[in-house]
């Protein structure tokens, strides 16, 4: 309810009471209602309240006079123009009053006031501002001005210039003049500061003779100071000026680099001065940050001066405790023998740290930012960061080691270029793994004495530091183990360690654990395990937890059930076995500790139950009351999965009777992992535990599977079938009971449209095995019967085109066919023989002879059919079918038979390909299942192998077919033969590249796209050499053969980058002239009344940005990515379907390449803008209306990943553009709702976004 006149004019009364109590409570009420949205002011009141707050403002109790500065926040958004004009007028002119106290009070009211107008200056902002701007300027220019008000006067200058300073461009020459004679100021040096932070934010506003003024007086300045060295705290303020602008306008400053790098590189090496030198080093950060392309070309000198600075410390002598450090073994070092070498050095006067902390961060900046400099930082940087391990400074070793750190994060390779590191032979370039593995022992030395430092920080960073090296590189460790365990014991035994540092010493412990050899970790698991134990029984809940992991790590790796071991673990088992079950039988502990302890505990039985059978009488019943526990049941139904599926046999038979009727009432319950897990476990008791079950806890668990398969969950589904599977072998007798429950929902799934992949495997098998029992009511016949019933008893239908079920279910019942009469071998042939008859009939529907012919074709992949005679001959007439779906069917049909016997029916498909040239393109497909059937295992390339020239001279002829559906399956079974043959085939292919014939160049380069995949083969080798005569083609004359150059161009990026990495440099310009809108492909077509625009390059360029797509997961390291961004840009101009792919982009390159995204910000806001403004007609069709919906939605996610990097928030036309849109509240609706999704996408279990599949 909006709040009376009546009381408003009542807080009034009181705000101008005589009590100050009085004062300070109406002013507090008077906040609390400007807070409500309700509330609304008329005229009057208005002006009554701001008077009464200004007046309170100047109030002589301190405790009012904040008061009322609070409430300006929410009154300035009440009150109307004229009102926050003149509030801010007022506060303004306190701010030089003679009171002290007023001046400060009104200073922060004035902040207060700014930070509550809208960055989207609407015109009380403008007037307000440029009012107070002008007086601003005034005061600062008085060089009577007093300190403290100078400073927050240059505060709230900078602030208005940095919110507004596109609306206060008269005023920026006066500001640069007013400011410029500060940064060599006499007072102290916070006045300077405050000025260069001033200018930081003028210089990303101003026009470009304004920056051009500011620059050139800075760089003069710099240039005299370097001729006079007549003040080192000017020179410092020039340089911390230039690199204060840079890190706020990064773009404008790199074209001033060839005057800045030279002169900070003169007082960076020729001064002595520590302070002049941080500074230096700090500027070359911003710029290596913020200009990043215009800066490579001074990185190597950058880095060499970082490297020299690193080690400069000219007050201490690092020889002498090198030389303490050999004269003893420091595995027998005592505590007492750590003396004053130990202890840091301290000197109030030496300020060389700050020098060796900059450069520090300065190469944290390179390093994680280069990551094609990775091999030469290995060279150069990485052995200088190492040997600086050894730092004094705690601060400073901090900063080294997260420099390393950023190196490591560079190097980690991804998931896409593993295979290629570990299996490609065909890599030229330097590996900067190999880098990292030789510096390994260099690197645990270094660390070695640093594990036993008295700083915790050291040591964990010490500890991030070999986490990130293990991740990194697995197995890195496997010869240091025994360098890094004594600091291990160290960190956890300590009593001064912290809970933080012995998490992550038990963190470090897991990732060891997981990433090493079992051989390299047995030598040191008895010194390991007591400090482990130790830890488990510790107060803290999180130390215990991550105990409880390691110790469950050690379990696994004391004794291997999957490979042969010599270690012997007995003496281990009770010291494990008891403090798990201490933890396993409390009751109030915390929820983590618990579901450890059952993890734990569940590793130790299936491990090393053999061993404990006389413990497992009073532990295992645990489990089942855990099983009890909602909270807990889900680890412990996985921890029984893993005891029942143990090779040691661990009898658990006698849990049975109580843990079958829970785990079948965990299949009623809403909760899919927990019905995952309990079908898991329930399969693994069934097989193992057979003989301990009774009927009834057979018939629970049957009971309780039906509702659960459908295809709404395949995986569910799956599991099920598996289960029931299971059930067949162990007690048969139990399915006699599926017929009228169970049966009917495996039927229904099999008829679905989604089944398939490894879902449709299991039904098979399930069907197989059901077959195979031979049950009364379930045998051949009946289950055959039953399939066949869906389509020959199918209710007719009154449409030609209609089928008796879907599509993909006539495939999924012929396998089922197919596997039932391969269990039964004795119905092949008659059912195949009928098969035969009911395609020849007259009335049979085309929904009988699909399935039929399907059915064939799959018998025949396994069954070799040449004995039947007609076989041929009728698969060959229903070619003149009707129906589209049958003759494909047939086409399907004739190629699958062959793999049954080859050398009947390919010279057959090879003969009608030339006899019936009608015929041509079924025939095609079907020799292209033939190739597809063969060229997957070695014995089947074999057989082909001799039929290959016969093949290629039938294809060869159809290679200028003028239909493209012939030439694309043409492409499809030479690029597959050409696998089976590549010595002969591939040569082949290059001599037709060159033809004159555009067709016979599309079918060879298409044909290429099918020769790449992602696992290896022995074309490879033949590949890298001429795949870049083939990709030549993206610069073809002919347009489509462009297009499928592009296309292959992606496959061989996405599937094997290492083909293509060391062409890129002459392909990328050809890939990105495909980006470009070309006129001459631009064409009107009339459609009677109407002309309608045909852009002929669109397929093109999309193919062009997919490529571009692909480029940024496989090969980001040679792109240049300022150049990438530049068609990136264009793109986002395009039509509908390029500006889809460009905000794709633009999600991975934020974060990828988050740093050169911010720096070309301000051309990608104005198309994003434009995007969220545009409009459809009124009168278009509904899907215009959703396609321009899902395109802005495309292009806020865009908006939302440029928030997420680092520095954005600095970033004005970013923050002005995102103030826009939240401004309207039709943009702003929708942006919220993306940003929600965003960060619910951020909290799934891989914890990144992943990037979408475009090849």
């Amino acid at each position: 309810m909006a709040a009376s006149p009546y009381h408003i004019a009542s807080l009034l009364d009181k705000m101008s009471s005589v009590d100050k109590d009085f004062r300070f409570m109406a002013t507090n009420d008077l906040m609390t209602e400007l807070q409500k949205d309700s509330i609304k002011l008329d005229d009057d009141s208005e002006r009554k309240v701001v008077q009464s707050v200004l007046k309170l403002v100047e109030d002589k109790n301190g405790e009012v006079q904040n008061q009322a500065v609070q409430c300006l926040s929410p009154l300035v958004k009440k009150i109307r123009d004229n009102q926050v004009e003149l509030v801010i007028s007022t506060l303004c002119s306190n701010m030089f009053s003679d009171s002290e106290r007023l001046r400060d009070i009104s200073s922060v009211g004035l902040k207060t006031v700014i930070a509550e107008l809208p960055h989207v200056a609407p015109q009380v902002a403008t007037n307000a501002t440029r009012n107070i701007t002008h007086k601003l300027v005034e005061a600062v220019a008085k060089p009577d001005l007093n300190q403290y008000v100078l400073l927050e006067t240059l505060d709230i200058l900078g602030e208005l210039i940095h919110r507004y300073g596109v609306n206060l461009m008269q005023f920026h020459e006066s500001v640069l003049t007013t400011l410029l004679p500060l940064l060599n100021d006499p007072r102290p040096l916070s006045v300077r500061k405050r000025a260069y932070v001033a200018l930081c934010y003028l210089a990303t506003s101003c026009q470009k003779a304004v920056f051009v003024a500011m620059m050139k007086h800075l760089l003069e300045c710099l240039e005299r100071e370097r001729q006079s060295f007549s003040s080192m705290t000017n020179t410092r303020t020039y340089i911390q000026a230039i690199a204060t602008i840079g890190r706020q306008a990064g773009q404008r400053v790199s074209g001033y680099l060839e005057h800045i790098i030279p002169l900070i590189m003169f007082f960076v090496k020729s001064e002595e001065d520590d302070e002049l030198k941080e500074s230096c080093l700090q500027a070359f950060e911003a710029i290596v940050v913020r200009c990043f392309r215009e800066a490579t070309q001074y990185i190597p000198e950058i880095v060499s001066v970082c490297l020299k600075m690193l080690s400069h410390d000219p007050n201490y002598n690092y020889d002498s405790e090198e030389e303490a450090d050999a004269s003893m073994d420091t595995e027998d070092l005592e505590e007492g023998e750590e003396e004053e070498e130990d202890d840091e050095y301290s000197d109030d006067d030496d300020l060389s740290w700050k020098v060796r902390r900059a450069s520090a961060k300065c190469l944290a900046a390179i390093l994680g930012s280069r990551p094609e400099m990775l091999v030469e930082f290995y060279r150069t940087v990485s052995p200088v960061l190492i040997s600086r391990f050894k730092e004094r400074e705690e601060n400073v070793k901090a900063d080294i080691f997260a420099a390393y750190g950023a190196l490591l994060k560079c190097t980690k390779p991804k998931a896409t270029q593993k295979l290629q590191l570990e299996s490609d032979a065909m890599e030229t370039e330097e590996n900067p793994l190999v880098y990292l593995k030789n510096q390994t022992p260099l690197i645990v030395k270094a660390l070695h004495r640093q594990l036993k430092d008295k700083s915790v920080k050291t040591r964990q960073g010490c500890f991030s530091l070999l986490t990130a090296l293990v991740t990194v590189l697995p197995g890195a460790l496997d010869g240091h183990i025994g360098a890094i365990v004594p600091g291990i014991l160290y960190s956890l035994s300590d009593q001064t360690s912290t809970s933080n540092m012995k998490i992550d010493t038990m963190s470090f412990l897991t990732v060891l654990l997981t990433h090493h050899s079992m051989a390299s970790l047995h030598p040191h698991i008895g010194t390991i395990i007591p400090a482990v134990v130790k830890a488990v029984d510790d107060a803290f809940y999180k130390i215990t937890s991550e105990a409880l992991l390691v110790l469950n790590l050690i379990v696994q790796a004391i004794r291997p059930l999957d490979m042969q071991c010599e270690f012997d673990f007995r003496p281990f088992v009770r010291d494990v076995y008891s403090c798990t079950l201490k933890k396993l039988r409390a009751a109030d502990i915390d929820q983590e500790v618990k579901e450890r302890a059952i993890v734990c505990m569940g590793q130790i039985i299936a491990v090393m139950g053999d061993t404990l059978q006389d413990e497992l009488p009073s532990c295992l019943p645990i489990f089942v009351e855990r099983l009890r526990n909602e909270i807990t049941r889900l680890t412990t139904v996985r921890a029984i999965t893993q005891i029942a599926s143990s090779s040691l046999k661990i009898d658990i038979s006698y849990l049975l009777p109580e843990c079958i009727p829970l785990l079948s009432g965990f299949l009623r319950k809403n909760h899919r992992d927990l019905q995952l897990a309990t079908l898991s476990c329930l399969n693994a008791l069934f097989s193992c535990y057979s003989n301990a079950m009774t009927p009834e806890l057979y018939k629970a668990v049957m009971d309780e599977l039906p509702p659960l398969i459908s295809d709404n969950d395949l995986h569910v589904s799956q599991l099920v079938l598996t289960l029931l599977c299971t059930v067949m072998e162990t007690n048969p007798q139990s399915i006699l009971t599926i017929k009228s429950s169970i049966l009917p929902r495996i039927f229904q799934l099999l008829l679905s449209s989604l089944l398939q992949g490894s879902a449709l495997k299991v039904e098979l098998l399930f069907f197989s095995k059901l077959v195979g029992l031979d049950l009364p009511d379930l045998g051949f016949t009946t289950i055959f019967g039953m399939l066949m019933d869906f389509v020959y008893k199918a209710p007719a239908s009154g449409s030609d085109n209609s089928f008796a079920v879907h599509r993909q279910a006539f495939r999924s019942i012929a396998k089922c066919i197919a596997a039932i009469c391969s269990t039964v071998p004795t119905h092949t042939l008659p059912t195949v023989t009928k098969f035969i008859s009911d395609v020849q009939s007259e009335s049979s529907t085309d929904s009988v002879k699909l399935l039929c012919l399907l059915s064939i074709g799959e018998i025949g992949r396994q069954v070799d059919l040449s004995g039947i005679s007609d076989l041929k001959s009728v698969i060959l007439q229903t070619f003149s079918s009707p129906s589209e779906e049958v003759r494909s069917a047939a086409s399907y049909t004739l190629g699958s038979v062959s793999a049954g016997n080859l050398s009947q029916f390919l010279p057959y498909i090879l003969s009608e390909v030339h006899a019936n040239p009608r015929r041509q393109y079924l025939l095609l497909h079907s020799l292209k299942e033939v190739i597809t059937c063969h060229y997957v295992t070695p014995q089947a390339v074999h057989s082909l192998k001799q039929h290959v020239p016969d093949i290629w001279g039938v294809l060869f002829e159809h290679f200028e077919s003028p239909e493209e559906g012939t030439r694309n399956v043409v492409a499809e079974c030479v690029g597959k033969l050409t696998l089976v043959d590549p010595e002969t085939l591939l040569p082949k292919l290059r001599e037709n590249l060159h033809s004159a014939s555009a067709f016979v160049r599309s079918t060879v380069v298409t044909a290429l796209k099918y020769t790449i995949s992602d696992q290896p083969q022995p074309i490879d080798s033949l590949l890298h050499s001429c795949i870049g005569e083939f990709l030549e083609a993206i610069g073809d004359a002919d347009l489509n053969v462009r297009r499928v150059a592009l296309v292959a161009f992606n496959s061989a990026v996405h599937n094997k980058p290492v083909l293509v990495r060391d062409l890129l440099d002459s392909l990328l310009p050809s890939l990105y002239q495909e980006t470009h809108v070309r006129k001459e492909l631009v064409r009107e077509v009339e459609m009677g009344p109407f002309k309608h625009t045909v852009d002929d390059g669109l397929d093109l360029r999309k193919a062009a940005f997919e490529c571009m797509y692909t480029l940024l997961e496989t090969c980001l390291d040679r792109l240049d990515i300022f150049e990438f961004l530049s068609h990136v840009e264009d793109g986002l101009k395009d039509h509908y379907d390029i500006k889809m792919l460009t905000f794709l982009l633009l999600v991975r390159l934020s974060h990828l390449r988050p740093t050169a995204l911010l720096q070309r910000i301000d051309k990608l806001i104005e198309p994003l803008r434009a995007t969220l403004h545009s409009k459809v007609k009124a009168n278009s069709v509904k899907q215009e209306f959703e396609k321009q919906d899902e395109l802005k939605r495309s292009a806020m996610r865009a908006i939302s990943a440029l928030l997420t990097i680092p520095d954005s928030d600095k970033c004005p036309q970013l923050v002005e553009f995102v103030s826009q849109i939240k401004s309207n509240a039709d943009t702003a609706q929708l942006f919220e709702s993306i940003q929600q999704d965003a960060s619910v996408a951020s909290l799934g279990p891989s914890g990144t976004s992943e990037p979408m599949e475009l090849s």
